[in-house]
C-alpha cells in the first residue's frame, strides 16, 4: 500500500458528511414534505420507480453498505421488497425512519478512520474496501437524490431554488 497524504482520509469523510447530511438530506426532505401522499407513490409507469420507492431504497442502502458493514452487523436487508413496495407509507414514516438511519451513517461517518477505509468489506456479495463503501454509497445517494429532485420538479412544475445564489453570475457569491 502506497502513503497517503496527511489529512486525505479526514477530507474525504468530511465531504461525504457534508454532501450526504448537509446537502443532499435536507433538500431530499424538504421535497418530500412538499407532496400529497398520491405525487409520493406516483409513477410514469411501471418500469419507474416512485419517491416512495426511492426513500426506501435509499434506507436499505445507507443501512447495508454504511450502518450495517461498518458495524459488523448481520446485514437483513430484502432490496427487492424496496422496489415492489405499492402500498402507501406516509411520507412521515419514511422521512422518520430514513431520518434515523442517516443519524448511525453520520455516526458512523464521524469515527471512520484511514484502516477503516483501507480494510476490506463483503457487502452485497462485492469485495470492497471502506473507501469504495463510503464513495459508493454518496454517489447512489446522489443519483437517487436527483431523481427525486426531477420528479418533484416534474410534479410542481418549478424550479426548486437550490442553486438560486448561482442565478446571476453563474458562480456562488
Amino acid at each position: 500500500m502506497t502513503a497517503t497524504p496527511a489529512g486525505v482520509p479526514e477530507l474525504f469523510l468530511e465531504h461525504s458528511r457534508q454532501k450526504l447530511l448537509q446537502q443532499y438530506w435536507p433538500r431530499l426532505k424538504a421535497c418530500v414534505e412538499s407532496l400529497s401522499e398520491e405525487q409520493l407513490w406516483w409513477r410514469p409507469n411501471e418500469a419507474c420507480n416512485s419517491i416512495g420507492n426511492l426513500i426506501l431504497h435509499l434506507n436499505g442502502n445507507l443501512r447495508q453498505w454504511l450502518v450495517a458493514s461498518f458495524n459488523r452487523l448481520e446485514d437483513s436487508r430484502n432490496r427487492p421488497a424496496e422496489f415492489n413496495q405499492r402500498e402507501s407509507i406516509s411520507a412521515s414514516v419514511l422521512l422518520d425512519q430514513l431520518g434515523a438511519t442517516m443519524q448511525q451513517a453520520a455516526e458512523v461517518l464521524a469515527r471512520l478512520t484511514p484502516a477503516d477505509l483501507a480494510a476490506r468489506y463483503e457487502i452485497q456479495g462485492y469485495k470492497v474496501s471502506g473507501l469504495e463503501a463510503v464513495y459508493q454509497v454518496v454517489e447512489h445517494f446522489a443519483m437517487h437524490y436527483g431523481q427525486i429532485l426531477y420528479i418533484v420538479k416534474t410534479l410542481h412544475g418549478a424550479d426548486l431554488g437550490f442553486y438560486s445564489e448561482l442565478n446571476k453570475t453563474g458562480r456562488a457569491s
